[in-house]
């Protein structure tokens, strides 16, 4: 009897967070998906009982195929890069930065608060700071005057200028192999558990997909009717500086709190070995923080397809060329009253921030299930 009053009393406690909870996260999840399958927007869209009616996917295909709707696969593309360059940058500076704190140098806890420092502003904040540090016309452009070298003319936050091209009706096939090499990768790693005959099936798919994407192409989906070529856009650099500036101190503070923990019998050990300092962080650190690169990999590319306020403060919303999905799904909602297709942007916005959040909540479930065995 205690057990089912004490689980009574827990289900109780809970309960007024488990209804607010289901009615102002999920529910309104359920109503934005349901909005970004009709036509609102279309008609009188402010009315006070505007028409909405049920167009199904019609709205996704619009984004992904429709002629009107380039600038938001260039967005996408954006947010891509965003992403890559976020999580790589952070991840190289951060460790490099936990390297040098980890040897133990003079002033150790005053540089620990300046490199996590900007941590703690916020993106409109810092956003505002970098704006005027990438100035066409001043900043760093005129750093190199005062040696003596001409100034420079790059525009870091308005180029025009885009590289690593590529074809939008070439997606499809990008998507074959992209998933191919995924079913591959997971055929070894099946493979490596022990699990079954799953590993012959998975491998078996990929190795279809990938022959379909080389032999197959006029068998997939025409997206467009016409050559659309997007690309990395060099105005995002600015961007990417600035939040990898923010966030290289995050990174720092997870690396250095794993170097730490390391035991000082392995490190003792690598020493007396003959180990050098390189090849004791290379061979042996870095190999152990692997949970912890995984982990600030899933979180700082979640905060990645967050920075609408850092674009907002540095760019405006008017930059096409520094765009994100975030962004336009603002303009698009509130500028163009088109509440259902920005109802789409934020559905796939969603769906994009799961795909690296529940990774990490099955791994740290799965993590703290194993430490209670």
């Amino acid at each position: 009897m205690g057990l089912k009053r004490d689980q009574l009393l827990a289900i109780l406690v809970l309960l007024p967070s488990i209804l607010l909870i289901a009615l102002f996260v999920y529910g309104f999840i359920g109503n934005t998906v349901y909005v970004s399958m009709t036509d609102w927007g279309k008609n009188a869209a402010l009315a006070f009982n505007p028409e909405k009616n049920f167009v199904g996917f019609k709205n996704y295909g619009d984004l992904f195929s429709g002629f009107l709707n380039g600038r938001f696969r260039q967005d996408l593309v954006n947010a891509i890069f965003y992403s890559f360059f976020l999580v790589f940058g952070s991840l190289i500076f951060g460790l490099f930065l936990a390297i040098l704190l980890d040897r133990n140098p003079k002033g150790e806890r005053f540089f620990q608060t300046i490199f996590l420092f900007p941590l703690s502003l916020s993106f409109i904040v810092s956003g505002t700071i970098w704006r005027w540090l990438l100035a066409p016309d001043g900043g760093i452009n005129v750093l190199p005057v005062f040696i003596g070298l001409p100034k420079l003319e790059f525009r870091w936050l308005s180029s025009l200028e885009t590289v690593m091209q590529f074809n939008w009706q070439n997606m499809p096939q990008f998507l074959v192999f992209l998933i191919s090499l995924i079913l591959i990768v997971l055929s070894l790693f099946v493979l490596d558990k022990g699990s079954g005959k799953l590993w012959i099936v998975l491998l078996t798919g990929g190795i279809f997909l990938f022959l379909l994407g080389i032999f197959g192409k006029e068998y997939l989906p025409t997206v467009l009717m016409m050559e659309e070529i997007h690309g990395f856009n060099l105005a995002t650099i600015g961007i990417i500086i600035a939040a990898v500036w923010q966030y290289s101190g995050y990174t720092m503070a997870l690396f250095l709190a794993g170097l730490r923990g390391i035991s000082k019998d392995l490190v003792n050990a690598a020493r007396l070995d003959g180990a050098s300092e390189w090849q004791y962080y290379w061979r042996i650190a870095v190999p152990l923080l692997k949970p912890i690169t995984l982990s600030a990999v899933i979180i700082l590319s979640h905060i990645s397809l967050k920075i609408f306020d850092l674009i907002f403060a540095m760019t405006g919303p008017d930059n096409v060329e520094a765009g994100h999905p975030s962004l336009l799904m603002y303009l698009t909602t509130f500028r163009a009253n088109d509440f259902a297709k920005g109802a789409a942007i934020a559905v796939i916005l969603f769906i994009l921030a799961a795909v690296f959040i529940i990774p990490y909540i099955i791994s740290s479930y799965q993590g703290r299930k194993a430490a209670e065995l």
